[in-house]
């Protein structure tokens, strides 16, 4: 697993004291966003609420519970950045739980720009292009654990 220099790990900290405190509506616009970008992803959500809309879905409290891990999941890789290592196995179940839900790993790429969309947004002028770099940095360490755990589920079902 890669690592992240000091300085990378005190922006992100940094940058996420005050949003992590307030995690689900920072997660709805990075959710508002990832369905911007690829509106076909709503047909992985299906719930008691039909999500057929992105306002179908952000108002769903099965939706809304699933915002909420996502951002514990990202809480975690920030509380662990000394040692995101020990997040491996996690990320790795993580993955191919993706993978048995039909998300392509392409999409992992546009949950990326939603991250840092909703960090420009929520952040404004704190958001720098260290910053950036620093959150990208990190994120390309979680969907490369990610990747690996759904490249190894696919292949378990085609055995």
């Amino acid at each position: 697993m890669e690592k992240l220099t000091e300085k990378e790990k005190e922006l992100i900290r940094g940058s996420w004291e005050g949003l992590g405190k307030n995690k689900v509506p920072h997660g709805i616009i990075m959710f508002s966003r990832l369905f911007e970008l690829d509106p076909a992803l709503l047909n992985l959500f299906h719930y008691s609420t039909n999500c057929a809309t992105t306002q179908d879905c952000l108002s769903s409290p099965e939706f809304l519970e699933h915002v909420t891990k996502v951002m514990l999941v990202i809480d975690a890789a920030v509380s662990h950045l000394d040692d995101l290592h020990t997040l491996e196995e996690f990320l790795l179940n993580l993955g191919s739980k993706h993978q048995a839900a039909g998300v392509h790993t392409q999409s992992f790429a546009l949950v990326g720009e939603s991250l840092l969309y909703m960090l420009q947004r929520s952040l404004a002028q704190g958001y720098t292009a260290a910053l950036r770099q620093a959150w990208l940095n990190m994120y390309t360490i979680i969907v490369a654990t990610m990747s690996r755990g759904w490249t190894k589920n696919g292949e378990r079902k085609t055995d």
